[in-house]
């Protein structure tokens, strides 16, 4: 099995998780939380109460974490490819894949990342909740002191299970939203770029931020019920089910409520994916 894939795939998602964060805690905030009118109120209440470090709280864990999820996605999905169609990552310009063997490979890619996933995302989404300034002497002092206090919290209040909470729903969310994601990537990339040749720079990024718009557009309803779900535990609050919460966001505040946070995700989206294949392109090409 390659292993440029995995090593390319580590260094592209770290680069593009440290771009990304701050959209991301305003996504996870306006999809947990009713207090905000919007996307720059929020902004605007973090920064007031929090500074700019409040944009990047959680960050610290998923450094490590995102990048091995996301090196556990791009490995496995072009490890799969070289499975499906005995072709690798070289010579697939002279050799395209179908796009059935690209949306089976990034929906398998989806599937094992999503387990991979689950409990570091739980543990970023708890942190990205904590609305408290940083700890001062005498201030109110935050629910989780850090990522491994959070683990510790969530271990002894809810159980072992407490750290898998809302993976069934992130194993639905990524499987299909992946294979979408891949395929829009290379569907773009073949578009502009003729046959046989490497895709430019420009083609990449282009493609890239697209993929990644097409993927949340896909994937924010599902997204939603995965973030209320991690944080049913904190609020006391059960669902029984993907289901039931779905039910329950629906009749308490509206359909509209599957939809909250595309815009911010959109936002993020193009830059940060932009960023993670152009980077991963140069370093397969490099090595």
């Amino acid at each position: 099995m390659p292993v440029e894939e995995f090593v390319a795939g580590w260094i592209s998602g770290a680069l593009g998780l440290i771009l990304g964060h701050p959209f991301d805690t305003i996504k996870v905030r306006l999809q947990s939380q009713n207090k905000y009118r919007g996307i720059l109120d929020c902004a605007v209440q973090t920064y007031q109460h929090e500074s700019i470090l409040g944009f990047f709280k959680g960050m610290s864990f998923p450094i490590v974490s995102i990048a091995i999820v996301n090196s556990v996605l791009f490995g496995i999905y072009s490890n799969v490819l070289l499975v499906l169609t005995s072709t690798t990552h070289q010579e697939r310009r002279s050799q395209p894949p179908s796009y059935t063997n690209v949306f089976i490979a990034g929906c398998t890619g989806g599937f094992v990342q999503a387990y991979f996933l689950a409990p570091f995302d739980l543990v970023k989404v708890r942190l990205q909740n904590q609305t408290e300034p940083r700890a001062q002497l005498g201030s109110l002092q935050p629910r989780y002191r850090g990522p491994l206090h959070c683990v510790s919290s969530i271990l002894r209040k809810e159980g072992p299970q407490g750290l898998l909470r809302g993976s069934g729903t992130l194993m639905l969310r990524d499987t299909p939203t992946l294979g979408i994601y891949f395929v829009t990537y290379e569907w773009l990339c073949r578009q502009y770029t003729p046959k046989g040749q490497n895709p430019s720079s420009a083609t990449v990024l282009v493609a890239g931020g697209c993929a990644g718009i097409a993927s949340w557009v896909a994937a924010t309803p599902l997204d939603v019920i995965k973030c209320r779900m991690q944080m049913a535990g904190l609020k006391g609050q059960v669902y029984h089910g993907v289901l039931d919460c779905m039910v329950s966001s629906a009749r308490q505040e509206g359909p509209g409520v599957f939809f909250r946070g595309l815009t911010i995700n959109s936002a993020r989206a193009f830059p940060v994916n932009a960023v993670t294949f152009l980077s991963y392109e140069y370093l397969l090409r490099c090595w």
